[in-house]
């Protein structure tokens, strides 16, 4: 059934983690209801809004960096192309960023 998706440790790691997001901000709505409010983004926003403008920014950023990563192999002469671990810290760290921040 899943024979058509590259299901690495990464990518597991990568939805696992979305999930985890998703049940945790379930939780903590029932407990602690969302109000607006304005942070560095250009509009209100509530803590579902920002977790899924993180979620796309993360998924962006991982698919800039599959799409990226050949050719990083010839910009800075590596001998292999970069771990997609790299992407995936990064695209957390944006997603943390947005949730505290945005």
């Amino acid at each position: 059934m899943f024979e058509w998706m590259a299901w690495t440790l990464p990518v597991a790691v990568f939805f696992t983690c979305i999930v985890l997001m998703l049940v945790g901000m379930t939780v903590w709505e029932f407990k602690s209801p969302t109000v607006m409010r304005k942070g560095f983004l250009p509009i209100p926003t509530t803590r579902g809004d920002r977790l899924f403008i993180g979620l796309l920014t993360a998924a962006y950023v991982n698919l800039l960096f599959v799409a990226l990563s050949e050719r990083m192999v010839r910009w800075f002469s590596l001998s292999e192309e970069p771990s997609v671990w790299i992407s995936f810290i990064v695209s957390m760290a944006l997603l943390a960023l947005i949730m505290r921040r945005g």
